[in-house]
């Protein structure tokens, strides 16, 4: 097929193409989001640097040591601890200290206690929640305290004009744009009638809306949507109303709960074929499902095949050897790299006055020189120079409201092993 165009919303243009919908980018727009307020300051903020005295910062992290992200939190604390050790190394006038604690899950109250802690220890930002959900509960504890809150896989659209101060950003994009491909790809594959299986939270919610509409508004029809809530151990009744209905394919939007909702749908007598997967629950099921038990099921994920970015993969695995998974590591380091510049064009380690730089070092000011590494952008801040930083998550650029206006979703499928490989 030639390349079509689809938007649905104003603020994103997506180009989809080839034999189908294989990979999308899009251009996110300001729209008529409401404008950031001007970021807050408190006392736990750090005082700005003398100049010429090397800067200081020193970050948190709440991403998922436990709960039902846990998948994601060693290559999303991989990707920071690499910019950490990068930063550092480069010794150019900035070093970062990073503070890692558990976010949990909404199931727990762990997230609140780790955020209490992390700003009891005076840290200009918190990296996380990867969590929608999660980050939703302690946003105003973070933001409200003065304190930079920068996700790496935040992707609920509630985030987009949130009173927050202008403290909040993030480097994954919103799921208007994650949906829109999910059910413009599952249409193009030929599906005519859909059901989906969704998390009852801000993000399954919120992403089950906008694939749903994206499906529909290409001429499919959504025939069933069943709904489970976290912490649930089964998911037997939905999947049961679910094949009462009798779709073509079902779209699987959950976390972790993909390890049993992914058999019971299989044993519903749903193939691979017939599945699709997000970015919550795309994981190596490779020793957790019998070989071929989800052969053919397709997954979306925001961001750039880490496989395919160099040397980039190679380094996290000298700061994690385990990893298998590479969800988000390219946003979590960005976030740092993103904080680390903003913080040098600052001359400050105060929280407002990293925030009031981070859309400028971004690119998202409309101009600036690109560069591609902390060593090669601190060096043009040192200069004097405008810079525009592209990293391995891609262009980022944010807008107003901290969201970037440029992002890549990779569209992934399952092997006979059960893990997942990108085919564009």
């Amino acid at each position: 097929m030639g390349v079509f165009t689809t938007a649905r919303r104003s603020r994103f243009r997506t180009v989809l193409g080839g034999a189908g919908l294989l990979a999308a980018s899009a251009l996110v727009l300001a729209g008529c989001a409401a404008e950031a307020g001007e970021p807050a300051t408190d006392d736990n903020t750090s005082a700005p640097t003398t100049p010429g005295e090397d800067l200081a910062l020193k970050v948190g992290t709440i991403l998922p040591q436990s709960g039902a992200l846990a998948f994601l939190g060693p290559p999303e604390e991989a990707g920071v601890n690499l910019a950490v050790q990068e930063v550092n190394e480069a010794g150019l006038g900035i070093s970062v200290e990073a503070i890692l604690r558990d976010s949990g899950d909404t199931t727990t109250d762990i997230a609140t206690v780790s955020v209490t802690d992390l700003l009891s220890q005076d840290v200009s930002a918190i990296i996380g929640a990867a969590s929608s959900a999660v980050s939703l509960t302690v946003i105003d504890q973070i933001t409200g305290a003065g304190v930079i809150q920068f996700s790496p896989a935040n992707t609920s659209a509630a985030f987009t004009d949130y009173d927050d101060n202008g403290l909040y950003f993030r480097t994954a994009p919103s799921d208007v744009l994650q949906g829109e491909v999910l059910g413009n790809l599952i249409a193009t594959d030929g599906i005519a009638t859909l059901g989906l299986l969704v998390l009852n939270d801000a993000y399954g919610t919120g992403l089950a809306e906008f694939t749903s509409g994206a499906f529909e508004a290409a001429g499919g029809t959504v025939v069933a949507e069943e709904l489970f809530n976290e912490g649930d151990t089964s998911v037997d009744a939905q999947v049961s109303a679910l094949a009462a209905a009798d779709p073509e394919a079902v779209a699987v939007i959950t976390f972790d709960q993909a390890n049993f909702a992914l058999p019971a749908l299989v044993n519903a007598g749903f193939t691979g074929e017939q599945l699709y997967l997000v970015d919550g629950n795309l994981a190596d099921f490779s020793g957790v499902f019998e070989d071929g038990l989800i052969e053919g099921a397709k997954g979306t994920l925001p961001g750039l095949d880490v496989a395919t970015l160099g040397d980039f993969q190679d380094r996290l695995l000298e700061v994690d050897p385990a990893l298998t998974d590479y969800s988000y590591a390219a946003e979590s380091y960005d976030a740092v790299i993103l904080l680390a510049l903003a913080a040098l064009q600052a001359g400050s380690t105060d929280a407002a006055a990293i925030a009031a730089e981070l859309q400028a070092v971004s690119g998202g000011a409309g101009d600036g020189e690109k560069c591609n590494s902390f060593a090669e952008c601190a060096e043009l801040i040192a200069a004097g120079t405008a810079i525009d930083y592209d990293g391995p998550s891609g262009p980022i650029t944010f807008d107003e409201n901290g969201d970037p206006t440029e992002a890549t979703i990779g569209i992934y499928q399952y092997g006979a092993d059960n893990n997942y490989t990108r085919i564009n």
